[in-house]
C-alpha cells in the first residue's frame, strides 16, 4: 500500500475542457460585437467596422468548429489548450490594433488568456503565453492605428499615459497569473490529496469486508454441502459392505463432514472473533503501529509517562494505525540511532509523542507540515517522498479526533517530534457505539 502511494502522480494536472473555453469564447464574441456596434453605430465614430468584424467572425467560425468537431464533454490536451489560447491573444491583439492600441480603455483584457492559462496549464506554457502576450502589448504601444473618436478630430494621447497602461497591463498579467497559478495549484495538490487518502481508506475498507464475504460464501455453500452429505450417507447405507465402493463412499463423507467444520469456522469467525479483535488497548495499539519497524537497525525506544485511571482501549481503527505507523516509518526513515515512542493517559487526554534523532523539519516550512507535497525534511535524499503520505496520515487521524503537533526536539539538532493527543472520550467512543449496536 505505501508503495501505490509512492507511485501516486500528484502533479498529474486536471486537464481543461473545450466546453468552458467555448463558452468564454461565445461571451468574447458577443462583448466584441456590442462595442464594435455601439462605437461605429451609436456614437458614430470612424471605426474600420469591415477589419474588425472580420476578426470576430474568425473567432466564432472556430467555436462553431470546436462545438461541432468535438462532444461538449471533451477535455483538451496541454498543448491544444496553449494553441487555442494563443488564437484568442492574437485576436484580441488584431482588434486593439485597429481600434488604438493600448489607448484603448479594453486593453486591459489581453491579460485573459494568461490568466486562463495559468489556472488550468502547466508553469512553463503559462510563462511563454505570458511572455507573448507582454510582447504583443509592446508592439501595440508603438504601432497600432488611431483611437476611434469623433470624426474630424483626433484624441492626443501622451505617450507617458501609453507607458503607464503598458505598465499596467504587465502587472495585471503577473498578478492575476500568479494568484490564479497558486490557487489552482493548491486546489489540484489539495484534491489529487484527498483522492488518494480515498484509496487508502477504500482499501481498507476491502480488507475489512473480507470476513463478511466469507461468512456469507459459507453460508450460501452450506446447503448444497449438506446435500452431498446427506446423498453420501444414503450411498453407503445402501452399498453396505461392498468392498469395491465402501472405501470411496466413506472417504466422501469424511472431506464433505470436513467441509462442514471449515464453513462452519467461516461463519462464526466474523460474530465471535470480530468483537474480540476490535478492542484494542492502547499499549497494544502502539506496539503494532512499532513492531513492523523494528528490523530496520534503528532502535525504537518505548518511553511510557504518566498513566493515570484505566487504560483507554479504543476500537480497532485502520485509518488509526495506517495514520500512527506512517508517523513512525518517517521516524525511522530519519533517524540516526534510534526513536523514542512514548504515551500517557489521564482520565480525560490520552497523548502520544514520535521523536527521532535525525536532522529535524526545516524552521522554514515547519508551520506547513502535514499540507499535501510538503516534504522538505533536512537529510532527504534529492527524489524522495511527496509528503503525500504525512499528509494522508494527519488526515486519517484528525478525523479519529485527534490533534496534531509538528515540532522539533528542545535540543537543536536532536531530531524531529510529532505529538499526537485525543481527548479520552474521543478514542473510546468508536468501540462504546459498536458495541451497543451488538446488543
Amino acid at each position: 500500500m505505501l508503495q501505490d502511494l509512492r507511485n501516486f502522480d500528484p502533479q498529474q494536472p486536471h486537464l481543461l475542457r473545450l466546453n468552458t473555453l467555448i463558452r468564454l469564447r461565445w461571451l468574447a464574441i458577443i462583448g466584441q460585437s456590442l462595442a464594435v456596434v455601439l462605437v461605429a453605430y451609436w456614437f458614430r465614430f470612424p471605426l474600420p467596422v469591415a477589419p474588425c468584424f472580420v476578426l470576430i467572425a474568425c473567432s466564432a467560425c472556430l467555436n462553431l468548429f470546436l462545438a461541432l468537431r468535438f462532444p461538449a464533454t471533451h477535455r483538451l490536451n496541454h498543448l491544444s489548450a496553449l494553441i487555442i489560447l494563443v488564437f484568442d491573444a492574437l485576436q484580441l491583439t488584431g482588434l486593439l490594433y485597429a481600434t488604438g492600441g493600448l489607448t484603448n480603455p479594453f486593453s486591459l483584457l489581453v491579460a485573459v488568456p494568461v490568466v486562463v492559462s495559468a489556472s488550468s496549464l502547466p508553469l512553463r506554457m503559462t510563462v511563454g503565453l505570458g511572455i507573448l502576450v507582454v510582447a504583443m502589448a509592446t508592439l501595440l504601444a508603438f504601432f497600432h492605428l488611431p483611437l476611434p473618436w469623433v470624426e474630424g478630430t483626433e484624441l492626443a494621447i501622451p505617450f507617458l499615459y501609453v507607458a503607464g497602461m503598458w505598465m499596467a497591463i504587465v502587472s495585471s498579467i503577473a498578478f492575476t497569473a500568479i494568484y490564479a497559478w497558486r490557487i489552482a495549484n493548491e486546489a489540484r495538490q489539495l484534491a489529487n490529496a484527498l483522492a488518494a487518502t480515498e484509496l487508502v481508506l477504500q482499501r481498507e475498507q476491502h480488507l475489512s469486508a473480507l470476513d463478511g464475504l466469507a461468512a456469507a460464501a459459507a453460508h450460501e455453500l452450506g446447503t448444497p454441502l449438506a446435500t452431498i452429505a446427506l446423498v453420501a450417507k444414503e450411498m453407503q447405507r445402501a452399498l453396505g459392505d461392498d468392498p469395491k465402493f465402501q472405501e470411496d463412499v466413506a472417504l466422501l463423507r469424511s472431506q464433505s463432514e470436513r467441509c462442514r467444520e471449515i464453513l462452519k469456522r467461516l461463519t462464526s469467525m466474523s460474530g465471535e472473533s470480530e468483537a474480540h479483535l476490535a478492542r484494542l488497548p492502547l499499549t497494544s495499539l502502539i506496539e503494532e503501529v512499532t513492531a513492523p519497524h523494528r528490523e530496520f537497525g534503528i532502535a525504537i525506544t518505548m518511553e511510557p509517562g504518566e498513566r493515570s485511571g484505566p487504560e483507554p482501549v479504543g476500537r480497532r481503527n485502520p485509518g488509526v494505525l495506517y495514520g500512527l505507523g506512517n508517523l513512525v516509518e518517517n521516524a525511522v526513515d530519519f533517524a540516526r540511532k534510534e526513536v523514542h515512542v512514548g504515551w500517557s493517559w489521564t482520565d480525560q487526554m490520552i497523548r502520544l509523542e514520535v521523536r527521532d534523532d535525525g536532522p529535524g523539519f526545516p524552521p522554514d516550512i515547519i508551520d506547513r507540515i502535514g499540507e499535501p507535497y510538503v516534504s522538505t525534511r533536512q537529510g532527504a535524499e534529492p527524489g524522495g517522498g511527496l509528503g503525500l503520505g504525512l499528509f494522508i496520515a494527519k488526515t486519517l487521524l484528525e478525523r479519529s479526533g485527534a490533534a496534531l503537533r509538528f515540532q522539533n526536539a528542545p535540543q537543536r539538532g536532536q531530531g524531529a517530534l510529532v505529538e499526537i493527543v485525543w481527548s479520552r472520550e474521543d478514542f473510546v467512543k468508536p468501540l462504546i457505539d459498536a458495541e451497543k449496536k451488538l446488543i
